[in-house]
């Protein structure tokens, strides 16, 4: 059934949902369940891995009740919306990878619009100066939301189950509430600061401003009924009516862009996805407007022309060549990739193997290469690391990659008024205004410039890796610009060093993105020799926190069992299977 067709009103009547539940739970074992930090869950039919048990549970109960791994990925997407809203959101957008049996992939474009009174020079205040706070911290910093219809179309084209089928775990945990997890509730309590500001956020998130402990029951009933108005309407059950007028009367208050023929006009796109090879592993992931698939490409081809094994996994050498290829391609992704619908993107040229070739011999094998001042011009946007990634396989081999967010954790702090949920501050994600440039990293090139209807840069990866025609791993991850070296990482783990797949993941990560001329190491990289070696060769280090989650699945050479891996970085991460 086509989820987002006008004026659908077929539903699962609630009690039949529950009484189901019921019956079935009785004669069947709950589904495995792994937290953060306790290794992998080995399962033979289908897993998800995901932010937090409640939704990765969600999602395997859609596969067990006959559903595919695209009906379970908008399950588990729906179920973060409730339950993860630093970046699980109907108000935001993002991007989905699928993967079938028989080889064949495509790509799902829901990343947020610009309105249509959007313009180049919108971030700049009435002195014509660059205003953060505009492009971020303002009703002007909403995109249109693409979630509900990215969800709505991959359902309509892949999906088997009803609509409502999918729908109706999220209604639930909205409406009767859930315990609130340890980081679920460390995370409420650290942002109420910040939502002091709007009343509804305010009182969403909190008990009259008092935070939620762990183990205290949520109820969020104006984003159940939103919830509902989905589950019975399809995509029209946010793009038109009650939560359309409600979400326009907040833009209204605040000054703010998106009008009901913004939301009316919205559409998710379905894309042919980039794909590379790299000693014989085939990495498939998403197009611009994310700059993910194409940068990790591009840096894998110029790796494929290096022994990584013999410099050592994560020794100075082996550092330094991840570096310089960051770098270089870093400053591609600055200078080329934007929203292709709007900008001429030479993806053929930035994957091919003879561009592989002349940057590979730009490459130093003894010394850092210099990112030179003036091409602070094509710096990088800043980019939020508030962003969550999960992966689902089922029993038939159908995979799903989806990576989305809010931009900043909770967005931009700005909750419906009735309708419950958060608004993103995605247009945080397009360059500052045109010829704006200054050492602090401004941009104003042409390409990633608001426009109407313009889709944003986004550095979201979502992945799937095959080799010779069969499933090799699902993989991505959250966190802003790094996400595309976190996926890259746990990609060569894998295939260069044959790590096992929880070494793959939890193995200390290292990032460059050519502005700053900078390597950051995360936690875990303490020998003061391998720092000070980077330096002798002109690397300036920084030590950071964590870089990532990547909540991922692998699949058992030989067994073909599933391997599902929540990244311990996550504090609530839990992987489910049956």
């Amino acid at each position: 059934m086509a989820s987002g067709a006008a004026g659908m009103t077929v539903r699962i009547a609630r009690s039949t949902v529950l009484v189901t539940a019921l019956l079935v739970g009785a004669c069947r074992a709950a589904p495995q369940t792994i937290h953060a930090g306790e290794g992998a869950l080995r399962v033979e039919h289908g897993a998800v891995s995901s932010a937090n048990e409640i939704s990765s549970r969600a999602g395997v109960e859609v596969l067990r009740d006959g559903g595919n791994a695209v009906d379970a990925a908008v399950a588990v997407g729906l179920a973060l919306a409730v339950t993860h809203p630093t970046a699980g959101n109907i108000g935001g957008g993002g991007f989905m990878v699928i993967r079938f049996p028989d080889g064949r992939a495509t790509a799902i474009d829901f990343r947020e619009k610009a309105p249509l009174a959007s313009h180049p020079e919108m971030f700049l205040d009435e002195k014509g100066e660059f205003s953060a706070d505009i492009r971020h911290r303002s009703h002007i910093s909403v995109g249109v939301p693409g979630t509900v219809a990215g969800f709505a179309l991959a359902h309509e084209r892949y999906g088997s189950l009803e609509w409502a089928r999918l729908v109706e775990p999220a209604v639930e945990l909205a409406r009767d509430g859930f315990k609130v997890m340890p980081e679920l509730a460390r995370s409420m309590s650290g942002v109420l600061d910040n939502l002091e500001r709007y009343p509804a956020s305010l009182a969403a998130f909190s008990k009259n401003g008092t935070p939620y402990d762990g183990g205290e029951v949520w109820r969020q009933p104006d984003l159940a009924r939103t919830l509902e108005r989905i589950m019975q309407q399809g995509q029209d059950g946010f793009y038109r009516g009650e939560t359309a007028r409600l979400l326009v009367e907040e833009m209204e208050r605040g000054g703010g862009l998106i009008t009901l023929e913004d939301l009316e006009r919205y559409e998710a796109v379905e894309r042919e996805t980039v794909r590379g090879m790299y000693r014989g592993y085939e990495i498939i992931s998403m197009p611009p407007p994310s700059s993910g698939g194409t940068a990790l490409v591009e840096m894998l081809n110029v790796l494929e022309g290096f022994d990584l094994a013999a410099l050592g996994h994560n020794t100075a050498p082996y550092l330094h060549h991840l570096a310089e290829t960051m770098r270089l391609a870093f400053r591609d992704r600055a200078r080329h990739l934007a929203d292709a619908d709007f900008v001429d993107v030479p993806i053929a040229d930035l994957t091919s193997e003879q561009y592989a070739a002349e940057l590979r011999s730009m490459i130093d094998p003894q010394h850092a290469g210099v990112s030179s001042p003036a091409d602070a011009e094509h710096a990088l946007v800043d980019e939020s690391e508030e962003t969550t990634h999960y992966s689902v396989v089922d029993a038939s081999g159908l995979a799903v990659s989806v990576t989305y967010t809010l931009e900043q954790g909770y967005g931009s702090k700005i909750t419906v008024p009735g309708a419950g949920f958060l608004l993103n501050n995605q247009m945080g994600d397009f360059n500052a205004g045109p010829g704006i440039t200054d050492t602090t990293g401004l941009i104003g090139t042409e390409p990633n410039l608001a426009r109407p209807e313009q889709r944003m840069l986004s550095s979201m990866s979502p992945s799937i890796v095959t080799r010779d025609g069969q499933l090799v791993a699902v993989i991505g991850s959250p966190g802003g610009r790094t996400i595309i070296n976190t996926v890259l990482q746990v990609f060569l783990n894998l295939v260069d060093f044959g790590m096992s797949p929880v070494d793959a993941i939890t193995a200390p990560r290292m990032h460059h993105q050519w502005l700053p001329n900078r390597i950051d190491l995360e936690e875990g990289f303490e020998d003061e020799a391998l720092v000070a070696a980077l330096n002798a060769m002109g690397h300036s280090v920084r030590v950071r926190g964590s870089q990532g989650t990547a909540h991922s699945i692998f699949i058992e050479p030989g067994t073909g069992w599933l391997i599902a891996v929540p990244d311990p970085r996550g504090g609530d991460a839990a992987a489910a299977g049956y």
